[in-house]
Formats: structure tokens, sequence, C-alpha cells
């Protein structure tokens, strides 16, 4: 398997038996409208800010992320899911940077519950993170290696902070990382496209559709 990896290098496809997505900060907190932080926004502030994070969200990003949901679903491969949440109701648990930028999503608190378009089934992995990336504040790495994990697609929010991060440590880890860049978002068109022009030197990049393709290439597997 390794010499198949170092011989097609980033560019291999997904091996269902392998692979896993992450979905990353996608939760009331980041992604709904009902939030604190964007409740509390008149609509012109709104609209100003979150204008256009909310229009992706709603004209392709959260749809697309549902069908990478059934796709990897349907081929038997694990659907992960990380939440900026810490593990006490005070956040004393929180990064230093977290705690910086005034924000903290307690234990336990509907701010931290995955969106609801994208719920996680009983038996999928939720993982709760402190840092911007998952791969700092939490036991991801040792889960996706009991899982014999390899090539991970990641996808959610926001492309140019915690989908970045991901991305670089997954790699240095030794992980073949794809990602989803029609189902990944930021506040701004301009940060979403720096982005991802910015890390692709990182990983493989891919449209939800083209990803969904090639799982369905590989005969699906038993629930």
């Amino acid at each position: 398997m390794k010499k198949h990896w170092m011989t097609l290098g980033r560019e291999s496809e997904l091996d269902p038996q392998r692979a896993a997505i992450l979905f990353i900060d996608v939760q009331n907190l980041t992604a709904n409208r009902k939030a604190p932080g964007f409740a509390a926004m008149d609509t012109d502030e709104f609209e100003d800010k979150f204008g256009w994070f909310f229009g992706q969200l709603d004209s392709h990003v959260i749809a697309n992320m549902q069908a990478l949901q059934r796709g990897f679903r349907a081929a038997g491969s694990e659907v992960i899911y990380t939440t900026i949440e810490s593990q006490t109701l005070d956040g004393r648990d929180r990064s230093l940077d977290y705690k910086i930028s005034g924000f903290n999503v307690p234990k336990g608190s509907w701010e931290g519950k995955v969106l609801d378009e994208i719920a996680p089934s009983e038996n999928e992995i939720v993982i709760p993170k402190t840092s911007s990336s998952v791969f700092i504040s939490t036991n991801i790495d040792y889960v996706l290696r009991n899982l014999s994990v390899e090539q991970v697609v990641i996808a959610g929010f926001l492309t140019d902070q915690c989908i970045e991060s991901a991305i670089r440590d997954a790699c240095d880890l030794g992980y073949l990382v794809t990602q989803a860049t029609d189902a990944c978002a930021t506040h701004t068109k301009s940060r979403h496209e720096n982005s991802i022009s910015a890390i692709a030197g990182y990983c493989r990049q891919r449209t939800t559709q083209s990803l969904i393709d090639e799982l369905a290439k590989h005969p699906q597997r038993a629930a």
C-alpha cells in the first residue's frame, strides 16, 4: 500500500477502505444564523460581513457536504466531524489563541453541535477541539491510525483558517490529503480563493462530484 502511495503521490485516487472524510467546524457556532454572533447583528451589518459566506452555504456548500456524506457512507468509509468545543464549561482548557480571540464554546452547548443538515449518525465519530488545527488539540491522529485511514478528505470552515491548518498538519503527519474545494467556505470570496491557491501545494484539490465519482468506482461495502 505504501509503495502504491509513493508511486502515485498525492494524486492517488481514493481507496474507500483507507479513506475518511473530515468535516471541520460545520456547527451551529459557525454556520447557523441563530448563533449569538450572527443573531445580534442588524440586517445590513450581517449582509456586509457574512452575506457572501451564507450565500455560498445556501447555494452549494451545504448540499455538497451532504452529497459527500452520502457518498462516503455508501462506500463504507469513515465519516468524522470535529467541532470547536471546550472540555469545560468555562473554557479554561482552550488554546491561548482562542482565549485571546474571546470566544468559548462550552462543553455540551448548542453552539458546539454539528449542523442538523449533516448530523452524524450514532456510530460516527465527533471530536471536539480547542485549537485551530484539529491535529494539535485532539487525539485524531491516534484515531485515524486505529481506523487504518491513510487518505483524508477535508471539508468545512473556514477555508483560510482551520481548514488550512488541518491540511498542513495532516500532510506533515503522513496522510494523503484531498481538499473538497466546493465544500469549504470562508467569510469572503477573496479570502476563499486566495486560500485555495495558497494551499494547493500541500494537497490534492477536487470538486465534490469528482470525489463521488472516485468512490463510485469501487463496489459498495456492507454497512
